[in-house]
């Protein structure tokens, strides 16, 4: 278990499998005018499409943050394969830039101090949401570790309960400040430009008040087909635990930027929390 591999799921798809040619796609995103005065953040959403349509969005998020020692990535779980709430607590992850280790100790503490959360590979194998955010990471920074964590559907206090647990095991190992907890969600998903945008305010303007009752409110009211809310309030959850004040939308777009179909598109937000 321990030399576990998860092998890419989606390299040659969402992004270039060749390590030299996804380097440059990476770095054609950066505006290098705007690395400077990087953010202390706790937390961030970040989408997870293809890079194509939302590369620029993710880069946006990550060239700004004083990137740390861990990364507890949290997505959802597009596949159904595996338990609801699902860690990998051994092994490491392969991009074409590198293997990542995951923080078998800390992850361990996780699995310990959750009621809801499992061990469980399977729901990670081909799971494309956590895997995206990682060459954005190794882009920027040589040495991390993740925490991987899918969340499928559950009741919402399930949700805040685990944002909670996460918190706490952070402020008991006094890791805080080496960890940035990351949401990887895309927005609403095939409609209009104008609709998308309009009910991505909504929710976005959710987030940025911190406020992951209201995000599960609208979301529910409006039918904001958000993929990875409950990443999303996993996230908040934990964050406002640990002494976040405010949150900064950094950039928002919608694929028809880069597919011209603007009848039916997917909206993507960064946001930094700190």
């Amino acid at each position: 278990m321990i030399n576990l591999v998860r092998k890419p799921a989606v390299s040659g798809k969402f992004y270039s499998n060749d390590p030299l040619e996804l380097r440059k796609q990476l770095g054609s995103f950066i505006n290098k005018n705007k690395l400077e005065n990087k953010i202390n953040a706790i937390g961030c959403l970040v989408p997870h499409a293809g890079y194509i349509y939302s590369g620029e969005v993710a880069a946006s998020v990550f060239s700004k943050i004083d990137l740390k020692e861990n990364f507890i990535i949290l997505g959802p779980n597009h596949t159904g394969y595996g338990q609801l709430l699902s860690i990998m607590t051994e092994g490491c992850w392969e991009t074409p830039l590198g293997k990542v280790q995951v923080n078998s100790d800390l992850a361990k503490e996780f699995l310990k101090n959750s009621v809801n959360l499992k061990e469980d590979f399977l729901a990670h194998k081909y799971e494309h949401s956590l895997e995206v955010q990682l060459p954005f990471l190794q882009y920027f920074k040589d040495n991390f570790k993740i925490i991987p964590i899918v969340v499928g559907i559950q009741d919402f206090s399930i949700y805040k309960k685990l944002g909670k647990e996460i918190a706490k095991v952070l402020k008991d190992l006094n890791l805080i400040k080496d960890t940035i907890i990351v949401a990887s969600s895309d927005m609403t998903h095939y409609e209009s430009d104008e609709i998308a945008r309009s009910k991505d305010e909504v929710a976005i303007d959710a987030v940025l008040k911190l406020d992951e009752d209201l995000l599960y409110r609208k979301i529910r009211e409006l039918d904001i087909t958000m993929c990875g809310y409950a990443p999303a309030i996993v996230m908040l959850s934990a964050v406002k635990e640990l002494g976040a004040k405010k949150a900064e939308l950094i950039k928002y777009e919608t694929s028809g930027k880069t597919s011209g179909d603007y009848n039916a598109v997917v909206g993507y937000a960064g946001i930094i929390i700190n």
